[in-house]
């Protein structure tokens, strides 16, 4: 056995180098192309942050703000002066760029130069330039001298978050913002309201937040539940705080995109005006078993627990007036092009019943129940149009009809983005299979999730362009983005480690091209990153690589 002992030897000190190699140029998401050059930089106090102009100071803050946070000092930021330091300089175009998201990175002993196609693509550096950071925090930090060329694959590259089932606080939600500022991600989209909650402050109808942000308790355990806490839960967001988080996100060149559910998942705002149902004299049901309810049972109600509510949106005048009126300041609070409008889940039980319905499909010439959600979702986009805004709507908008310019975002799988393609219609993939983060991600699983089970190495092996759509077809697919459903996430603990390491291998999905991407190269990676991880004091899941092949 003692004569094998030099070459194990030898082979562990070998993996070991390599990985002290990698750790100076370990960067997610891959870049698309990285050269090792010789020597260091070392950034001390006194290296000065230089910025060509005003555009890119929100840059030079972050990385201020960084070190500050996890370094404990900062570097004084000069302007247009030619010294030596770590430099951010935007380019200027007389067109835009094919790329406007492109960034070089150059670094060698005496600087290092950042220079984007945009304002973003200079940010999407210096997240490179953090990554080349050593987690230690001793000083000086040393950073490897390399020439980087890089741009992102797609141009939506998104994560959401359901805050109606459990809602988080401000200061969570900009820590959300963060992560997805650091993995060079650019899309924010925040699902404020659900049956169980209604989150956004509508100064029209006050109701909606007095009365449609609370429930009189949370089913225990998974749905349909063992019982209830019977605990009253709630929260919303004030305008003042949602332009707050706007903002904070726009000087992160991340946009936030609202989501406003109709027809369905509506129980919260029928809750506080009961005109808006079919029905508004029947009461909310309630479950037969009465340990799973707590409070009134009379009138409509905020749901307490989880699944699909046949109290949804009546396609009356009321209920399109008040539409466009909470529309009107949802678009006053979020300057994005898009506003997300839901079109999931929608019974058609109680539709099926109205006799005001019915009347209304006749009129129409609508064949059925589908149609109807379709005439539905064409008028709010035609409205939202007229301002000059586009909607997205999750698959099921595709049913009796897609609306003239709706994006649509494929969530029960990719037929539905397939289809959206082939109708040159914009797309937006985040199928279960791959993009649901609230699926366990370890067998077993620490704590309860919704159920299936989506690992690490799965979320990395998507590829956002199905193999049969054409070269043209797939012009059509943005992007994709990971979904957080919070039903069984109360804590902001439990959605960092619902979301970290899988955030990390999308975001290499998203930016990285296909020939640049290698599973066995990522998990080495992720390894290092999770020392970051730490850094950043947030939850992960600890058992990734138990997983892994």
């Amino acid at each position: 056995m003692k004569k094998y002992l030099p070459l194990l030897f030898i082979s562990f000190l070998f993996s070991k180098n390599m990985l002290a190699q990698q750790n100076i140029v370990s960067i997610i998401p891959e870049p698309s192309n990285i050269q090792l050059k010789k020597g260091t930089f070392k950034l001390t106090t006194n290296t000065p942050i230089i910025v060509t102009d005003d555009g890119d100071l929100n840059t030079a803050h972050f990385f201020n703000d960084y070190l500050l946070k996890y370094y404990h000092f900062k570097l004084p930021i000069q302007k247009n002066r030619k010294s030596e330091g770590i430099i951010f300089q935007t380019k200027k175009f007389i067109q835009v760029p094919n790329n406007p998201e492109y960034y070089s990175f150059q670094s060698s002993p005496h600087n290092i130069i950042i220079s984007g196609n945009s304002y973003a693509g200079t940010f999407y550096g210096m997240q490179t330039l953090i990554q080349l950071l050593p987690v230690k925090t001793n000083k000086p930090l040393t950073i490897p001298a390399v020439v980087i060329e890089d741009e992102p694959r797609f141009a939506y590259r998104g994560m959401h978050l359901d805050v109606g089932r459990h809602f988080f606080s401000v200061d969570f939600i900009k820590q959300y913002i963060d992560l997805i500022a650091l993995h060079k991600m650019n899309t924010f989209h925040w699902h404020l309201t659900e049956d169980q909650g209604w989150r956004i402050e509508i100064k029209q109808y006050p109701k909606l937040t007095t009365v449609g942000a609370y429930r009189n308790g949370t089913i225990i355990g998974h749905a349909p539940g063992t019982g209830n806490d019977c605990i009253r839960y709630g929260g919303y967001y004030t305008q003042q705080e949602i332009k707050d988080i706007v903002q904070y996100a726009a000087n992160r060149f991340i946009t936030v995109i609202p989501e406003i559910e109709m027809p369905g998942h509506a129980s919260a705002a029928i809750a506080a005006y009961p005109e808006l149902s079919c029905f508004p004299d029947k009461n909310t049901p309630t479950p037969a078993n009465k340990n799973l309810w707590c409070g009134d049972t009379t009138g409509k109600q905020v749901q307490q627990g989880w699944g699909v509510f046949d109290d949804v949106f009546c396609p009356s005048e009321y209920t399109f007036q008040f539409l466009q009126n909470v529309l009107n300041e949802v678009m006053d609070l979020f300057p994005s092009k898009y506003i997300h409008i839901g079109g999931d889940e929608c019974p058609k039980t109680y539709w099926k019943a109205s006799p005001f319905c019915q009347q209304l499909m006749k009129e129409q010439g609508l064949k059925d129940e589908h149609e109807l959600q379709s005439y539905f979702i064409h008028r709010i986009e035609k409205y939202l149009n007229s301002k000059g805004r586009q909607i997205i709507g999750w698959d099921e908008i595709l049913e009796g009809g897609l609306a003239p310019n709706a994006t649509v975002m494929s969530w029960r799988g990719e037929k539905g983005g397939i289809e959206a393609a082939q109708m040159h219609h914009n797309v937006i993939m985040t199928p279960g299979a791959w993009c649901y983060f609230d699926h366990s991600q370890n067998k077993p699983e620490d704590s309860l999730t919704i159920g299936g089970y989506t690992p690490v190495q799965k979320v990395y092996s998507y590829n956002p362009i199905p193999n049969n759509l054409s070269v043209d077809e797939a012009k059509y697919i943005l992007g994709a983005q990971g979904n957080v459903w919070t039903e069984y996430m109360k804590y902001n603990t439990k959605v960092e480690y619902m979301i970290l390491p899988r955030m990390s291998a999308l975001s290499e999905v998203l930016w990285t091209k296909p020939d640049k991407k290698n599973w066995k190269n990522f998990a080495t990676k992720l390894q290092l990153a999770t020392n970051r991880y730490q850094l950043w004091n947030v939850h992960y899941n600890e058992k990734w690589q138990q997983n892994a092949n």
